[in-house]
């Protein structure tokens, strides 16, 4: 396998670290993967970590020209049946996550099973996710999809606040409140190398996988 890095902010910097320290051979970066060599691609995983704006421009390159596509790019979920659709009209693989960290991942997990073993029982969830100074979207991918996943086991909308913090890497905290007691699950990210690490496995798992697949319902 080898990867072509979409991207080279700081998580395509981060994917380029763990692609070395793993001995996977990384084929080329791009920030303009339109413009990147087609031959090289149709041999290629390409990770993707670019800007939402990027991706709805060029999600039909990457499934026309890559031989599987990694997705961390968030900001994109609206047009989500158009994009599966393309992947799969050109029957390429592709992985996509809001976060790839597979902590969160058990985190979701977990945020599943507790919602619904808490439903219809008084509790009120509510999820608070922080970040650094410099992140576009908000609330981020992760929280949506983490309330989304409590919101179809639990009955009920969850509310999520947003705040951006310095340089703070993520930290997202769900919390059923009832009359008696709290139960809190919280998730900390010490740096970005934990979605890294986990996009790079994504890209190992897409060989001899078809269709597309979110990254949690491969690993849980």
């Amino acid at each position: 396998m080898q990867v072509v890095i979409s991207g080279y902010g700081r998580m395509g910097h981060m994917v380029e670290e763990v692609l070395r320290e793993k001995g996977i051979p990384c084929a080329g970066i791009s920030e303009d993967i339109a413009s990147f060599d087609p031959a090289i691609a149709a041999q290629s995983v390409c990770i993707d970590f670019t800007f939402p704006s990027s991706f709805r421009e060029n999600y039909p390159l990457l499934a026309e020209r890559f031989k599987a596509v990694v997705v961390g790019t968030t900001g994109w979920h609206d047009i989500a049946p158009e994009v599966i659709a393309c992947f799969e009209k050109h029957g390429t693989p592709m992985i996509y996550a809001s976060n790839f960290s597979i902590g969160v991942n058990v985190s979701f997990a977990l945020s599943a099973l507790a919602a619904e073993k808490l439903r219809g029982l008084g509790y009120k969830a509510s999820i608070v996710e922080t970040h650094h100074i410099h992140k576009l979207d908000a609330p981020s991918g992760t929280a949506v999809t983490m309330g989304k996943i409590v919101e179809g086991k639990f009955g009920d909308t969850v509310a999520i606040e947003s705040r951006r913090i310095g340089e703070v890497p993520g930290i997202h905290e769900l919390t059923f409140e009832g009359a008696c007691d709290k139960i809190t699950i919280c998730h900390e990210a010490f740096s970005r190398k934990g979605l890294a690490e986990g996009a790079v496995r994504a890209a190992e798992l897409t060989e001899g996988l078809s269709g597309v697949h979110e990254f949690k319902d491969l690993i849980l």
